[in-house]
């Protein structure tokens, strides 16, 4: 007979009992996170009414690569790019709302005589708001294209990269048990440098290994090739020192920059949900039914410590970034709720072995009960809000209007900033990536090199010039090359006041890279030979070899921007138009009032100010369709407009919430963008006298023109020399124009 293993068997029984559930709580509209965790607890050996699995530390690794596959896919979404766009008002408010409830979950466990450890961690598992159940009630209620929904994800955003941080900080905290001192200084200072590190080294070899095995690759080797990288990113996190969620999270905010993002995303969903269930799962399996009802106070507790302590931090911090009162009650109820990164820190916890029994299975409670709770505060953001506003005092109302406006107002920035800025940039990636050098010729390359030729002093002398070698670039750049630009120039002609502290900016950097140089030749020889021959080098031979380094510099820089810029650059149609405009499909409701009519009867472009790019009836599709055409009922259609715009149309439609997915769209219609130069085939013609509506069976939306925006562009309007052109329409056919005017993919990449 054939025997089947034990973990199979777990497997199957895990798995059967998760399906149940879920599908339980699809039909009961609840996130199905909670039905995960329901079924970990009837499989679990707190429940004895149904059998308990058997290898648990089994299923405890499966749930570990959950957690690798979870924080993979977050930095997939995450994206650098996002982070520097997300503005002042989402880091304020992010950075308000951890510090404070960090704050504010140390004091309670405090209060509840509750451990050291217990209590930093209850502060960790309350400060980090959950994205999953967020954007599903934002989802649900139809709330996304209001303001105060694009400044939570912002803060979401920013929320992502502190819980890294969190990471780190708990584990150091777990080792040293006490706050602050020199071990938390030195893992924040290792944790900067090794992102810093990895983010600029993964960029700049990622996504060029990805585009030269461009032909080579499928959607299976794409797939084996991203888990890959990222268990190597695990591993390598692991030898440095930090969690194996940290190292998942930089690969995959690495992989977001390269062109591939959205496709391995796709392809690493069906990994992620599958790990997922079992982590999920596995959280249910450490609950204790008997343990909820002896902490049932403390539960109670931290639930209204965390509704009322994020909402208020949260709202203080909005409004301390200048938001109205209106944005700042709807962020701050709106992010009244933890989920799964709170599961990942208390994880952490029992891991560790710093933190008792019964705070998981609390974390859990609470999660599952904000997760209820949190479409009625959304909901009932507004109504609070009126009722604030009626008893708050006139000077008050003044003072807040007064304070949102003037932070709101855009400052201007003085020389000095820029130039610092101009300074700051190349000095930290450029002493970073030397740094980087250093470590890795000391501890690998040397031993090797002097290893090999044991001879004095050629073995020394061979590691020293290839050490050198390695640095001579980014030495260049740190100290030599020139950092000019107006401002320095405005600042170096005031003579009496700037020159000096501009002077003292030069001179540090050829300092700090006099130090650097002389650190990595101490290694080789004494003190003061490293520190003459450090002198010599940036003195004498480095600047006679400038032109090469120049070059070699100039090549590296651009192919780290090129990387960097690539996923636009590659795929210019997917990026949102200048004015925040995108794709979305409807499907007409057969009660809509807007059934039978023609278009020009309608007036929807100017009454909400979008435009229908395609109907598609049946097997017919019309591409952008004339005045004359109606809508009947089943109609699909593509209509192009900003979140604003669509989500009022969309209650005169009277369709669902609009799905930008595969299931409605039709692959020919697309977004493409041209550039008008002397070799445009339509160049000083009108939009008529082209004829290329007609040519390509699209609309031009819009053009970008000296800095400015037209929208709906007149049949009258000449293309002019450097117009940025935006045409929803048939790709195929927008290709052929493309080609006919000598554009490449790489050119399609306006700067904004």
């Amino acid at each position: 007979m054939i025997h089947v293993p034990q973990l199979i068997i777990d497997l199957a029984f895990i798995l059967g009992v998760a399906g149940a559930t879920t599908l339980l709580f699809k039909w009961l509209k609840q996130p199905l996170v909670l039905g995960y965790i329901i079924a970990g607890l009837l499989v679990g050996p707190n429940f004895p009414y149904l059998p308990s699995i058997a290898e648990v530390e089994s299923i405890q690794i499966w749930a570990e690569i959950g957690v690798i596959f979870l924080l993979f896919s977050l930095g997939l979404e995450f994206s650098f790019k996002k982070l520097a766009k997300v503005g002042g008002t989402a880091t304020i408010t992010a950075v308000t709302e951890v510090v404070g409830m960090l704050l504010l979950g140390y004091i309670t466990g405090q209060l509840l005589n509750w451990s050291f450890m217990d209590s930093v961690f209850l502060g960790g598992i309350l400060s980090i708001s959950s994205t999953t159940i967020i954007i599903r009630a934002f989802d649900e209620l139809g709330v996304k294209s209001q303001k105060f929904a694009s400044i939570v994800f912002g803060i979401l955003v920013v929320e992502d990269l502190v819980a890294i941080l969190l990471l780190v900080l708990l584990s150091t905290v777990a080792v040293t048990q006490q706050f602050g001192g020199t071990a938390m200084l030195n893992s924040v200072v290792k944790l900067a440098f090794f992102l810093s590190v990895w983010f600029l080294g993964g960029i700049y070899l990622v996504p060029t290994f990805l585009r030269k095995a461009k032909k080579l690759m499928n959607e299976e080797t794409l797939l084996v090739i991203s888990v890959a990288l990222c268990l190597l990113m695990v591993i390598l996190a692991t030898n440095a020192g930090f969690s194996p969620a940290l190292g998942a999270f930089i690969m995959g905010s690495i992989l977001a920059e390269t062109i591939y993002a959205e496709k391995i995303e796709h392809l690493t969903k069906s990994v992620k949900e599958l790990f997922g269930a079992v982590f999920f799962v596995s959280v249910g399996m450490l609950i204790d039914p008997k343990m909820l009802v002896e902490y049932a106070g403390p539960v109670i507790i931290i639930t209204f410590i965390t509704i009322f302590g994020k909402a208020l931090t949260s709202g203080l911090g909005a409004l301390a970034s200048g938001q109205p009162l209106k944005q700042a009650i709807q962020t701050g109820l709106s992010l009244a709720q933890i989920g799964e990164f709170s599961f990942i820190i208390a994880t952490l916890g029992l891991t560790l072995k710093v933190t008792s029994d019964f705070l998981y299975p609390i974390a859990v409670a609470v999660s599952a009960i904000t997760t209820f709770t949190t479409p009625f505060l959304i909901r009932f953001s507004e109504p609070f809000y009126n009722w604030v506003e009626r008893k708050l005092p006139e000077s008050w109302k003044k003072f807040l209007i007064n304070y949102s406006s003037d932070a709101q107002t855009i400052s201007s920035v003085s020389d000095w900033q820029v130039v610092l800025r101009s300074f700051a940039q190349p000095i930290i990636t450029n002493s970073v990536v030397l740094i980087s050098i250093i470590l890795l010729t000391t501890n690998f390359l040397v031993p090797f090199i002097t290893n090999a030729i044991p001879v004095e002093p050629w073995g020394r002398l061979a590691a020293a010039i290839i050490s050198l070698s390695l640095m001579g670039p980014f030495i260049y750049a740190l100290a030599i090359k020139r950092i000019r630009n107006r401002a320095y120039s405005r600042l170096w002609q005031d003579k009496k006041y700037s020159r000096g502290p501009l002077v003292a900016l030069e001179i540090a950097r050829i300092v700090l890279a006099l130090l650097l140089v002389g650190f990595m030749l101490d290694q080789l020889y004494s003190i003061r030979v490293a520190l003459l021959m450090a002198f010599i080098l940036i003195g004498v031979i480095f600047p006679l070899f400038r032109q090469r380094l120049r070059k070699t510099y100039e090549r590296i820089e651009q192919r780290f921007i090129t990387n960097f810029n690539a996923r636009e650059a590659e795929e210019p149609a997917k990026k949102l138009l200048p004015w925040d405009a995108h794709l979305a499909h409807f499907v007409v409701s057969p009660e809509s009032t807007y059934v039978g009519k023609t278009l020009i009867e309608l007036g929807i472009r100017e009454k909400f100010g979008v435009s229908i790019a395609q109907i598609d009836r049946g097997r017919l599709t019309i591409p952008v369709p004339a005045g004359k055409e109606r809508l009947f009922p089943g109609d699909k259609i593509t209509v192009i407009g900003t979140d604003e715009q669509l989500s009022h149309f969309k209650t005169f439609i009277e369709v669902s919430t609009p799905q930008e997915d595969t299931e409605t769209a039709q692959p020919s219609v697309g977004l493409r963008q041209l550039i008008v130069d002397k070799k445009f085939p339509y160049f000083g013609m009108t939009i008529r006298e082209s004829g290329i509506r007609e040519r390509t069976h699209g609309l031009i939306v819009g053009i970008e023109r000296n800095g400015e925006r037209i929208l709906n562009p007149d049949p009258s309007t000449v293309f002019q020399f450097g117009d940025i052109v935006w045409l929803a329409g048939d790709q195929r056919l927008i290709r052929g124009i493309e080609q006919a005017a000598f554009l490449t993919t790489e050119s399609l990449n306006p700067t904004r």
